[in-house]
């Protein structure tokens, strides 16, 4: 009986390991003439994500299609160098501010703060040399019943005209039910605002290439911020009923983002809106979800953000050419951004942006993928 119980515990044992999903950490190339490196997140599954140093970035993202083959389904770069030669953003973690603040400035306990101004009058994701372009050290790997990496980054206090020594982890985990969690924390030595996401460009059609035009898309979300012709919101809370921005069922991308009745999809060139999401900020809740019909993948993003910007890559031109020379068009993609509102800091009645010391900072994201 000993004996059976003990070869029982040891092929239950062999099949846990066999079903653990892996950590993999390697080499990246260089960028910027410093060392990068990758850490490879596996499931049993075969779903991967690789994620570099440089700027916290989801590299590439393998997913299976409705037929079990997989393909990555994020846009970026063959070569980290790329990354920083041709910078658009691309899997980055972005900080200190995604997404945009009016005129670069802001106050705080009535001290004013002036930004660079790098989009148009606006400052944009942290200025020219935001957290994409900085160089993340990787405190730890680990397999297990979930694969995870945790970096960190120290952002000094006046870094790119903000407030506060800011210490900062990003910890990307991947579990059996192909979900990919990340998880953005924070703690500052001064008041500060911050806002951290991900902006990973999807297109779950992957080696396919197709544009996200038919891609279906649902965003639990009753109202939007309209913007003014610089993309700065109005200070509006607007529903979306009646409107191009009613996606509360489900809707191909394609569908109105031409409908140029409507001022803005003008100022946007399409979508480039914060949504703003139902239910309880600070919660992990469904926030959107994107099929893609040929290929059958579904991605389903849940967050804790208060809100989440959907962009439909409206100012990728084609210049710019990706992994395996792929030339990035307008339309190639979807970013669905979670994060407080943009210029949330110049709007005392939007959600705060603020940190203080003491407390701490998280936004929650969680991809999850299936096909079907």
């Amino acid at each position: 009986m000993l004996k059976t119980l003990l070869l029982g515990a040891s092929i239950l044992a062999i099949t846990t390991a066999a079903q653990a999903a892996t950590a993999t950490r390697s080499d990246f190339g260089t960028a910027g003439g410093a060392k990068v490196e990758a850490v490879t997140l596996t499931n049993a599954a075969g779903m991967s994500a690789r994620i570099m140093t440089l700027g916290a970035t989801l590299q590439s993202l393998l997913v299976a299609d409705k037929a079990g083959k997989k393909e990555d389904v994020v846009l970026g770069y063959d070569t980290a160098q790329e990354y920083l030669s041709r910078p658009n953003y691309f899997g980055a973690s972005i900080g200190r501010y995604a997404n945009r603040i009016a005129k670069g400035k802001f106050s705080l306990d009535g001290k004013a703060y002036t930004l660079e101004t790098n989009d148009g009058p606006n400052s944009l994701h942290g200025g020219s040399k935001g957290f994409d372009k900085q160089m993340w050290k990787i405190e730890s790997v680990s397999s297990g019943a979930d694969a995870r990496v945790v970096f960190s980054y120290v952002s000094a206090d006046g870094e790119a005209g903000f407030p506060g020594e800011l210490k900062v982890t990003a910890t990307y985990s991947l579990n059996e039910q192909n979900e990919l969690k990340l998880e953005y924390r924070a703690t500052t030595s001064k008041p500060t605002v911050l806002n951290l996401t991900n902006h990973s460009y999807f297109n779950l059609s992957g080696n396919d290439a197709r544009d996200v035009m038919g891609n279906l898309v649902t965003l639990h979300a009753e109202k939007f911020t309209p913007v003014d012709a610089t993309l700065i919101p109005t200070g509006e809370r607007k529903p979306v009923a009646g409107s191009p921005f009613d996606f509360r069922s489900a809707h191909r991308v394609g569908d109105r983002i031409r409908d140029a009745r409507d001022a803005q999809i003008r100022y946007g060139r399409g979508y480039d809106h914060n949504f703003i999401v139902d239910g309880a900020p600070g919660t992990v809740r469904p926030a959107a979800m994107v099929e893609e019909p040929v290929s059958g993948r579904v991605l389903e993003v849940s967050v804790s953000a208060p809100g989440i910007q959907f962009y439909t890559g409206n100012f990728l031109d084609g210049t710019f050419f990706g992994k395996a020379g792929r030339s990035y068009r307008q339309g190639d993609s979807i970013c669905l951004e979670p994060g407080v509102f943009p210029d949330a800091p110049n709007h005392p009645d939007f959600a705060t942006a603020r940190l203080n010391p003491g407390q701490s900072y998280l936004n929650t994201i969680v991809y999850k993928f299936s096909a079907k």
